[in-house]
């Protein structure tokens, strides 16, 4: 297999969500991390959203990479498919392998979990530990709430523009996929279809 050209870290939920939207988006985002040679990187489970991002990488030819904490081995059903699955002690040790893993971060819709990983890559690269690119893809306005409330963070003086700045918001993956991907200082190769 040939060395993946960018690696995209996916929070997403392990649950399919009562949207089929989620799922739709799920496997694009998937798909099209396999067919433009890149490497996904997500937490590990088999399940929702999860599951079908990575699947839909593999199926597309794209390495994928999980991470998973022992604990959540049996309750997000570990995904023995992967092309490389660390099982790891704890969610802090999670968190920082996709993180190092990872040119860029993209939050697709999920639960408590999902948010939190979003708002401490986001948090990081405010605070200058990392700069890579974090994306936010608001499918079928599934995040329009949450973007008004971190508005009114800002209108109400917690928060300046420029952190708002930090994050690339999109409702089409084909368009902020690339741009995340471009923004880390990578190209994703010419489409490539699986073998």
């Amino acid at each position: 297999m040939t060395a993946p050209t960018f690696s995209l870290c996916v929070y997403c939920g392990s649950r399919p969500g009562e949207n089929p939207a989620f799922s739709e988006v799920a496997r694009s985002v998937g798909t099209w991390i396999g067919h433009h040679g890149g490497q996904l990187v997500y937490g590990g489970g088999c399940n929702g959203l999860m599951g079908i991002t990575a699947q839909a990488t593999l199926d597309a030819g794209g390495r994928v990479v999980g991470i998973i904490p022992q604990a959540l081995v049996e309750k997000e059903w570990a995904n023995r498919n992967c092309t490389e699955l660390h099982v790891v002690d704890t969610m802090h040790e999670r968190k920082r392998l996709m993180a190092e893993h990872a040119d860029a971060f993209l939050a697709l819709p999920g639960g408590i979990g999902t948010f939190e990983e979003f708002f401490e890559v986001w948090t990081w690269r405010q605070l200058g530990y990392h700069d890579k690119p974090v994306g936010l893809l608001n499918v079928d306005g599934y995040y329009d709430g949450l973007l008004g409330f971190m508005k009114t963070g800002v209108t109400q003086g917690f928060m300046s523009d420029w952190q708002m700045d930090l994050i690339r918001v999109g409702t089409q993956p084909m368009e902020l996929l690339p741009d995340l991907v471009q923004a880390a200082g990578l190209a994703p190769r010419a489409r490539v279809e699986a073998i």
